[in-house]
């Protein structure tokens, strides 16, 4: 299932595309992770909303607290930047102010001069998750996005932190849709376009760490909340972003992402 975050009006929904048209869901109850729990639970129903697709503001899928991203988690992309392949989870952090969804700008900060695409699966939480164990990880997922970890480059150390050159706004494009039925999120086609050209391509299979496992380590060391994303890894192919460019991240069993480019100043 695909289910759209939206608003229409000032008014913020959760529907399901039916044709031109977008059909409210809604929860069951008040669990306190609203409706991305209860479509872990599978407590939803049909709201009596529908809107026209072409009158509503497609969001992200999901508002997260945090987007934890995963640096190297693809041999390939190790490989192409010389760097050994991790023997744990390399984590860092982007602020909740970076996300930003489909059909909306990337903002190049005038401050750098290269500003690169890392096209990634994106793993939405569902309920609040804290010290789970990898067999049962799955379980606290709502379901999965497309991703972009957009990274100034040239103000990335090669020894240390990186939340400041991946933490800029608009620099984690969350979407379109949230695919909330996805039984292996190792075994997902992934493509990266510049303009038009395919540049990266790879399989989820490649991932050095799991999403299972990732679930479990990251929650072993902080608390996950609905909505959280767990950004997995870009594989080899990444490259810069100029004004004017489209990229779009491609998941087929998901949907795709596209966001165009442009300079702080237009």
């Amino acid at each position: 299932m695909k289910v759209i975050r939206f608003t229409y009006g000032e008014k913020e929904f959760y529907g399901i595309q039916e044709g031109k048209y977008l059909k409210e869901i809604q929860k069951r109850s008040n669990s306190p992770g609203g409706i991305l729990e209860e479509i872990v639970k599978g407590n939803y129903s049909p709201g009596e909303g529908s809107f026209p697709k072409d009158e509503v503001k497609i969001l992200p899928p999901c508002s997260p607290t945090k987007v934890i991203c995963l640096g190297l988690n693809y041999r390939t992309h190790a490989q192409e930047f010389n760097q050994p392949i991790p023997e744990k989870p390399i984590l860092f952090i982007k602020p909740s102010t970076s996300v930003t969804g489909s059909g909306e700008a990337i903002i190049l900060p005038p401050h750098s001069k290269r500003v690169d695409y890392e096209a990634e699966l994106g793993v939405v939480i569902g309920k609040k998750c804290y010290r789970v164990e990898q067999k049962e990880s799955l379980e606290y997922v709502a379901g999965y996005t497309c991703a972009n970890d957009v990274t100034a480059r040239d103000l990335q150390p090669k020894n240390g932190q990186w939340a400041y050159s991946k933490g800029f706004d608009t620099f984690a494009p969350l979407g379109p849709c949230l695919e909330t039925e996805i039984d292996d999120p190792e075994n997902l086609g992934i493509r990266g376009y510049l303009n038009g050209k395919l540049v990266q391509q790879d399989n989820t299979k490649e991932h050095i760490f799991c999403v299972a496992y990732l679930i479990e380590y990251i929650s072993h060391c902080m608390t996950l909340l609905p909505g959280d994303v767990i950004m997995t890894g870009t594989t080899s192919g990444v490259g810069p972003l100029q004004p004017g460019d489209n990229f779009e991240v491609e998941v087929p069993a998901i949907g795709t992402l596209y966001n165009h480019v442009k300079n702080l100043t237009e």
